[in-house]
């Protein structure tokens, strides 16, 4: 069996925390929100299509978040 990485693991344990909450992303500060995104772009989903997909819908989503946090609350107001 392959070893768990500890990129694996935290990147896990994250998604655990956004995963827990109703307003996903609000419990991640900006640096986890970060790190989060760089450990989901690291990951390679190629061999399964649904999750690549999946993949880059929450990249949309942290990038969002990551935007509120550094230019405001939204786009529109």
């Amino acid at each position: 069996m392959d070893k768990i990485s500890d990129d694996d693991r935290e990147r896990v344990k994250l998604l655990q925390i956004v995963t827990s909450s109703k307003n996903q992303f609000e419990k991640l500060s900006l640096e986890q929100l970060s790190r989060l995104q760089e450990l989901i772009e690291k990951k390679d989903y190629s061999h399964d299509k649904k999750a690549d997909k999946s993949k880059m819908k929450l990249l949309k989503k942290i990038n969002v978040r990551i935007y509120e946090l550094t230019e405001g609350r939204g786009i529109w107001g």
